[in-house]
């Protein structure tokens, strides 16, 4: 009956706790089934470690049938073929800067013997890391 108790606290603080701290339903999961833990030990004969397997069990099941109510985070993707303006000119096989979306960026020509001027349009056409790939609007014309 200790153990009982024990598990059925223990949902009951895990469940508080995503409600001060939201973890995207995690910690419910976790409350959740060991509620349902302490309510089977009422009932049956299990040892501990059967208790602790089970409750890891429970919180799988339960976790993933809980997640599609939690947020989808997706990382920011750049537009395809997107306008920004040199700042600085870009040597072949070099970095320079461009402005786009207002902020300055570093950026790399995705054509190696390309080199683009100051103050001339780019298209941005992907990125690595932290650094846009451009290629001169005129190449692409």
């Amino acid at each position: 009956m200790n153990l009982a108790i024990f598990w059925i606290l223990l949902g009951v603080a895990l469940c508080a706790m995503e409600l001060m701290i939201p973890s995207a339903f995690l910690e419910s999961a976790l409350g959740v089934s060991a509620v349902m833990v302490g309510l089977l030990v009422m009932v049956l004969p299990i040892t501990f470690n059967w208790q602790v397997a089970l409750w890891m069990v429970l919180s799988m099941m339960m976790f993933w049938a809980l997640r599609r109510f939690g947020p989808r985070h997706q990382p920011p993707a750049l537009m395809d073929a997107t306008e920004a303006r040199t700042i600085t000119s870009i040597p072949p096989g070099s970095s320079g800067r461009v402005m786009y979306e207002g902020n300055s960026w570093p950026a790399c020509c995705s054509d190696q013997e390309i080199a683009i001027a100051t103050n001339q349009t780019v298209i941005v056409i992907g990125r690595q890391g932290n650094t846009l790939i451009v290629m001169p609007e005129s190449a692409l014309l």
